[in-house]
């Protein structure tokens, strides 16, 4: 009886090890592709396969809310640079945010907020703002922005989120290396990330790598500014809070497969994070 009791606790023994090793054999092909596509690229193609239903009917809802936006204007809102903000009941953020757009030393520029369905706050008046409000809440980021490219016309477009804010200079360092002799299709400049409270975080700032970005979340498009194309399009996939990676990745990641994309490495923006995000503990 011992015998048999040595040998039954050496098998319970031996067990786990070996489920730990079954384990490890089964994640080795997923081991495997993230190392030669990023967890990233991974996760996004996964996200267009399971989320694709609903990407179809976003579609369909933003096509008919650009028609019906488009017949409340006299003309498109047209300029070198459209700045586009999409905004949810952030009244007090939005005004901060449209006053830091209106503010760039580039002139040149339209800037068309989009109200996700809440109703538009009371905003300043100025000639080179356009704010136009949907007829009920999308709720997905990156179709509520694709309206408000659609809307504009112009030769560069830029993004700016209503929680978040842009230095006087911003547009002027991304146009200048745009529009430089053998300059690149779209730039990000660096994020000066504040807290809450106001205080700094830290300065984001890394090189644009391709295989790098497919394996880190560095991507925003507050900072991103690019040449006008039919490509610069966010994806109409609907994203929750969990959902990985976000749309801003997925736009300039896929944008830089056809185009130049370049960092500069100066803080313009001002980007409120919060403490407990992923993109913080990033």
């Amino acid at each position: 009886m011992n015998g048999a009791g040595t040998g039954t606790d050496a098998g319970a023994r031996a067990r786990p090890g070996g489920a730990a090793a079954l384990r490890r054999l089964a994640r080795a092909p997923w081991t495997l592709l993230k190392g030669a596509f990023g967890w990233l690229v991974l996760f996004e193609a996964k996200n267009k396969l399971l989320l694709a239903p609903t990407a179809l009917r976003l579609r369909r809802r933003e096509d008919a809310e650009v028609r019906r936006l488009a017949a409340t204007l006299a003309q498109p809102p047209t300029a070198l640079v459209a700045t586009v903000i999409a905004t949810h009941r952030r009244p007090e953020a939005l005004r901060a945010a449209v006053a830091s757009a209106l503010a760039q030393t580039v002139t040149d520029q339209v800037v068309v907020v989009v109200d996700d369905g809440a109703g538009l706050p009371e905003l300043t008046d100025d000639p080179r703002l356009f704010a136009v409000s949907l007829a009920a809440n999308i709720g997905t980021a990156g179709v509520v922005r694709n309206i408000g490219i659609r809307l504009s016309r112009s030769t560069y477009v830029a993004f700016l989120d209503d929680d978040n804010l842009w230095e006087t200079d911003h547009l002027a360092r991304a146009l200048d290396a745009l529009r430089a002799p053998g300059g690149p299709d779209g730039v990000y400049t660096a994020l000066r990330r504040v807290l809450p409270d106001g205080s700094e975080h830290d300065i984001l700032s890394v090189p644009y790598d391709p295989r790098r970005a497919a394996r880190e979340s560095f991507l925003d498009t507050n900072a991103f500014v690019a040449r006008r194309d039919r490509t610069l399009r966010f994806s109409r996939l609907r994203r929750t809070p969990e959902v990985m990676p976000r749309e801003d990745w997925e736009l300039i990641h896929r944008y830089a497969r056809r185009h130049r994309v370049r960092h500069l490495p100066h803080p313009t923006v001002r980007y409120l994070v919060n403490p407990a995000s992923f993109y913080t503990r990033w």
